[in-house]
């Protein structure tokens, strides 16, 4: 049997970087249960504003929320009224956490938001596409070349590899499609890889899309 490993958590403390940054020896176990909240919250409330990733960093009784998205203006709203009600809203998260286990919190929270101007240099924005596209029941054929194509058009790829599983097209049985283009090196630790999976939802079910994009080999500098 095949042993398969998630691309990115491979990578971890190589190339790649946590998406939650602390240490508390103390407080471990209530930071993990705040750090799960604030993303489901965040990934439920920004649904349609092309997330691409969410870091955590905490400092003392600060926590630094950085969103990266290909739209930022549906996040901020207008006169960053939108960065308001996700504050207020996070800050409903964690004190939630803190009644059940019945201590307060008085940590404050930043939020900064990253703008993507390329969303194709990003498997999870790609995936999003794709899935967007099945949802509007775009056949599956065509929404896969149409995104590896445009993919490729990028300077910085130099492979892609798209998954769709499930009951493509309504068929009776589920089964998987692959579209690959250029090169997918995953065993190399240098090789710069961007993973992710995302869900279509259609009146058929769920189809599953995995994306993997390599944007060439990282050497440690000298």
């Amino acid at each position: 049997m095949g042993h398969k490993i998630n691309p990115v958590a491979f990578r971890l403390g190589i190339q790649k970087d946590w998406s939650s940054r602390w240490y508390s020896e103390k407080n471990r176990i209530v930071f993990l249960r705040e750090d799960f909240s604030i993303r489901e919250f965040l990934k439920n409330k920004l649904v349609k504003a092309s997330v691409d990733g969410i870091d955590i960093v905490r400092s003392g009784n600060s926590i630094s929320i950085s969103i990266r998205s290909a739209r930022p203006g549906m996040i901020i709203g207008r006169g960053g009224k939108g960065l308001d009600e996700l504050q207020q809203g996070i800050k409903k998260v964690i004190a939630k956490i803190h009644t059940e286990i019945k201590t307060k919190s008085n940590s404050t929270i930043k939020i900064e938001i990253e703008e993507i101007k390329k969303p194709e240099l990003f498997a999870r924005l790609v995936g999003k596409n794709i899935a967007e596209q099945l949802e509007k029941r775009i056949p599956f054929r065509r929404a896969m070349k149409m995104m590896v194509e445009k993919v490729m058009a990028e300077p910085g790829i130099k492979g892609i590899k798209v998954l769709a599983k499930g009951r493509l097209g309504g068929a009776e049985i589920a089964r998987r499609e692959q579209l690959t283009r250029g090169k997918i090196p995953l065993q190399n630790l240098r090789a710069d890889i961007d993973y992710a999976h995302e869900e279509a939802h259609t009146t058929y079910g769920v189809i599953g899309v995995k994306v993997w994009l390599y944007k060439g080999d990282k050497f440690e500098d000298k």
